[in-house]
């Protein structure tokens, strides 16, 4: 955890347990910190945008003081268990029929590729060499560190690593299916043929085809 983190929690927490808005100096004198501390973390809640920084109506010459509240609704600065949700939904699929979970995988993947992907302006259709260039960047961008030499990539680094250790074929065809819709959304005489997991010590293989070959 970021050294900041539990001061700034403590923080908000002061915020949420006042009556209404606070100044610098009503929080630092409720933690016990000094002013410029309350404010460092004070802007930076409010930069995340859970606070809000607003200007007091004055009561009197001199100018309003700045206050804080914080913003309504659930705290977005707590720890997040996206790989936790990523299992429970794979385990839930890989219960049932093998077949049709390894097809629902896959058309799930091809529709993501298909929208993913950056496809040329109409009517032109992407070349091959074009398409296979697109499908590298869309792969670089979500991480996979492909190397593309003809017809065969490379895929030195997996996003998914620990859930297709543990699903195996499940996140495969997921990946499989996003190059292949990818492919398919450019129209391109380019096609993913296959998936070879693990193929190397460093990297998974993916073997594209061409029209007719």
């Amino acid at each position: 955890m970021a050294p900041d983190r539990p001061r700034r929690r403590e923080v908000l927490e002061t915020l949420r347990s006042a009556a209404g808005p606070l100044g610098v100096a009503d929080v630092a004198d409720r933690l016990g910190v000094h002013p410029n501390t309350a404010r460092f973390h004070l802007d930076a809640l409010a930069a995340d945008g859970a606070v809000e920084r607003t200007a007091e109506r004055p009561s009197g010459p001199g100018r309003p003081r700045t206050v804080y509240a914080p913003r309504p609704g659930m705290d977005r600065g707590g720890a997040r268990g996206y790989r936790l949700l990523a299992r429970i939904l794979l385990s839930r699929l890989a219960a049932g029929e093998p077949g049709a979970a390894r097809d629902g995988a896959t058309r799930a993947g091809r529709d993501w590729g298909r929208y993913l992907v950056d496809r040329p302006p109409p009517p032109r259709r992407a070349t091959a060499e074009e398409a296979s260039g697109r499908l590298t960047a869309l792969l670089d961008d979500l991480d996979f560190d492909p190397e593309t030499r003809g017809d065969v990539v490379r895929l030195r680094h997996c996003p998914f690593l620990e859930l297709a250790e543990e699903f195996g074929p499940l996140v495969c065809d997921v990946h499989l299916g996003l190059m292949q819709g990818a492919l398919a959304e450019l129209g391109a005489p380019l096609a993913a043929d296959r998936l070879e997991p693990f193929a190397e010590p460093g990297a998974c293989v993916a073997h594209l085809r061409r029209a007719g070959g």
